[in-house]
């Protein structure tokens, strides 16, 4: 795919990399599921992130594409990606997350072990990751993707892009969001 300008600024990427969080720690899900920091570790030192399957709305019959990290840190489960080329579903969604019509991400799982908040949540402690979801309505609203790899198509923009923000409207690459240089 090649790498187009979308209001003479931005597009994903060739390789249509995807980043965000597909979980975030000790954070509710609509299903009154939490899960809790670390919970993710067995399982991903059994299975590589190449082995977690990106899939589209949880269907086994929608592979986009692969997932190439998958980690812990301090806020959750991190994700990078890359859609899959010539899949149509994949070249779907790639226009989808550029206009931002879709963004969620959600995780397939088991749960390994879990126990009862004393307020009904169920915290999860291990989880046995098995795919990782584009979706539209994610069940923790926090998890999303959080960068298609929305990118200044080519160098020979970058002085028009500074002038823009020497001008103090700067358009974010990835949101209709300006940007205004900060008075020091």
């Amino acid at each position: 795919m090649a790498v187009q300008t979308v209001n003479g600024f931005h597009d994903l990427r060739a390789d249509a990399t995807i980043t965000g969080y597909a979980s975030l720690f000790g954070v509710e899900d609509q299903t009154r599921d939490m899960v809790m920091p670390g919970a993710f570790r067995a399982s991903l030192a059994r299975r590589p992130p190449s082995a977690v399957r990106m899939l589209f709305q949880h269907n086994p019959a929608q592979p986009v594409g692969v997932w190439e990290e998958i980690r812990e840190d301090a806020r959750g489960l991190y994700v990078r990606g890359r859609l899959s080329e010539g899949v149509a579903k994949s070249d779907d969604l790639r226009r989808l997350l550029r206009d931002g019509a879709i963004d969620g991400l959600s995780i397939g799982f088991r749960a390994v072990k879990a126990r009862r908040h004393a307020k009904g949540s169920r915290l999860l402690t291990e989880i046995d990751l098995w795919e990782i979801s584009i979706v539209t309505f994610p069940m923790l609203t926090g998890a999303r993707v959080a960068a298609a790899q929305p990118v200044i198509a080519s160098a020979k923009l970058e002085p028009a892009r500074k002038l823009v923000a020497a001008a103090g409207m700067l358009r974010a690459a990835r949101h209709d969001v300006l940007i205004r240089p900060r008075n020091h």
